[in-house]
């Protein structure tokens, strides 16, 4: 067992609840902190099965900083932080952006003024392609534009990076490693944890296997007409474990000065684009089960195309994204059914 302790904001949530397990199945002591306002506490009973150890777990909110500060004063352990907690669908945040940049640039300043008077040695920040805009060339690397973001959940990315940069470039003692991620999916192969947001769905899995499995009636496709080969939007589509993985090793790169420099960010996607027509297909080919779906009109927000260059992640961090997309969609399946088994959904 290692001796630092890492916090995991937002770690009852999707990515949060694998990189839980990938941490502790690394060695790490981890504390959640979470206020379970999209996620639920019964996912620490699915890190205990798989992992045999149940993770130290806070029920507070991270923009309440005196949470923060008692969190602190109980671990004093903690040396390095991933911070997941925060509100994600691009089309809520269309809806309420203040809530978005309330609850996602508060819980980050929160955590980086807190991080030096307890001796953190590093955060890695939960960053979005969405930062990228729509780009004008596909794949994107890590030196492609910064673009105007589409959405209020965007643009707290970029803020969120640009706040970042000025704290560590004002001489904060930290490291910061930004992991632009592209489009989680899937689900742990035991099908003890995976995607489950509170009510209706924002995002396109669950949504998918909630249609397949009948409680949704039907998928809604947001436009055929986009130019891409079948009119639908194309995106990067990554395994949560295989993402989950790259924050251990970007946690292992901070706490052990593997690096110079005090900033990196880097892509993490698999560096093939996959439309969303091209998904149900490969979810129907993998299951055998179909998707009621069908095509609706564009939504406010959404990127036309984008897929990774993953080429950095792969070179500096010794990291690849491994599992096909098939066997993706089969996880996100096995994971539905678990839920149904459970009366859960």
């Amino acid at each position: 067992m290692k001796t630092e302790r890492i916090l995991v904001t937002g770690g009852t949530g999707y990515i949060g609840s694998h990189t839980v397990v990938e941490l502790q199945q690394a060695g790490y002591p981890v504390v959640i902190i979470d206020n379970l306002s999209n996620s639920d506490s019964a996912v620490l009973d699915g890190i205990e099965r798989i992992t045999g150890i149940r993770p130290d777990f806070v029920e507070a909110d991270c923009t309440d900083i005196e949470a923060l500060k008692a969190l602190f004063a109980k671990y004093p352990d903690i040396k390095g932080i991933i911070n997941f907690a925060a509100s994600k669908a691009v089309g809520e945040s269309m809806e309420k952006p203040i809530l978005y940049y309330r609850n996602n640039l508060n819980t980050l300043m929160n955590l980086l003024e807190l991080m030096a008077p307890n001796h953190v040695k590093g955060i890695v920040f939960s960053s979005s392609c969405t930062v990228y805009g729509e780009p004008d060339v596909n794949p994107v690397t890590e030196q492609s534009p910064i673009k105007k973001a589409t959405s209020p959940y965007g643009n707290t990315k970029q803020i969120s990076e640009e706040i970042i940069t000025d704290v560590i470039n004002a001489g904060a003692p930290f490291k910061s490693i930004i992991l632009r991620y592209f489009n989680p999916v899937g689900a742990h192969p035991s099908a003890e944890i995976g995607e489950l947001p509170n009510g209706v769905p924002q995002n396109l899995i669950p949504y998918l296997t909630q249609a397949a499995m009948g409680i949704r009636k039907e998928l809604s496709v947001f436009g055929n007409d986009y130019n891409t080969p079948d009119g639908s939007c194309i995106r990067d589509y990554i395994n949560v474990v295989d993402l989950a993985k790259a924050h251990v090793i970007a946690v292992e790169r901070m706490l052990q000065d593997k690096s110079e420099d005090k900033i990196e960010i880097f892509n993490l996607g698999t560096g093939n684009g996959v439309s969303v027509l091209e998904l149900i297909n490969a979810f129907e080919h993998a299951t055998g089960v179909k998707v009621p779906h069908k095509i609706v009109g564009r939504r406010a927000g959404d990127i036309e195309k984008v897929w990774a260059n993953p080429e950095h992640a792969n070179n500096v961090l010794g990291w690849k994204a491994e599992s096909d997309i098939e066997d993706t969609m089969r996880s996100a399946w096995a994971w539905q059914c678990r839920l149904r088994e459970r009366g859960i959904m």
